[in-house]
């Protein structure tokens, strides 16, 4: 029982002034120094809940998908976080914790607790956001995705909003400490976000096997139209 009261307690994360302040400032270094876009964006539900199940090309992608949600949405949102991004990234993994509002979860064990907790969170009217592949990837293609996305949209009865980041992987590759958003002398990288139609589960038996495949589907399309945004 203990164990349970401390997860509410502590998750999600207090944003704070300074993740707020973050945010911001990590946003306009963004607008400035990428050529970014959102295509899609009339896609995201003008009221909350939903839950928004995104490709995981790096560390800021929550953050550049919050540029786009509806006005006022930003506050209402939270996130699926691993639990290492609080112990084993420093003061930038805590950081990000606090701008995303973070609900930890053990990706290498049970993330049944976590994802009770974001269930709760999404049903009191909250914005969940899930990386489904559970890791950032480490070659810019999409990886394997799990079903604890699809699994929280059909639970807390709630959309899932399936989106598409692009060129954030060339911009902030693993393993490399900061961003680089220019492409050869002045010119901006280009970063794309899709937004593609909600998804319910109920199209789909409320199966969230079923309903992780077609959003797998829908993420390997986009990957074969859009993985380089700088060509077309």
């Amino acid at each position: 029982m203990s164990d349970h009261k401390n997860l509410d307690n502590r998750y999600p994360t207090k944003r704070g002034i300074s993740g707020n302040l973050a945010k911001i400032g990590f946003l306009f270094l963004a607008s400035t120094l990428c050529n970014m876009k959102c295509i899609g964006r009339e896609n995201f539900p003008e009221s909350n809940p939903y839950v928004v199940a995104s490709n995981h090309q790096c560390f800021a992608d929550g953050v550049l998908i919050d540029k786009y949600l509806p006005r006022g949405h930003f506050k209402h949102m939270c996130a699926l976080v691993a639990s290492d991004l609080e112990t084993d990234y420093g003061s930038l993994g805590r950081l990000i914790v606090r701008v995303g509002r973070g609900i930890a979860v053990d990706r290498y064990g049970n993330p049944v607790r976590g994802l009770i907790k974001a269930k709760k969170e999404v049903e009191k009217g909250n914005i969940c956001f899930v990386f489904p592949e559970g890791t950032r990837t480490h070659d810019g293609k999409v990886a394997e995705m799990k079903d604890g996305a699809c699994y929280l949209a059909i639970k807390s009865n709630t959309p899932l909003i399936p989106v598409y980041i692009s060129g954030a992987y060339q911009i902030w590759p693993r393993g490399q400490k900061w961003p680089h958003p220019w492409k050869g002398f002045f010119r901006r990288r280009k970063l794309r976000i899709y937004v593609g139609e909600p998804m319910y589960g109920k199209d789909f038996n409320n199966d969230a096997h079923a309903m992780t495949a077609a959003l797998s589907d829908w993420m390997h399309e986009m990957e074969r139209l859009h993985i380089d945004p700088e060509v077309g």
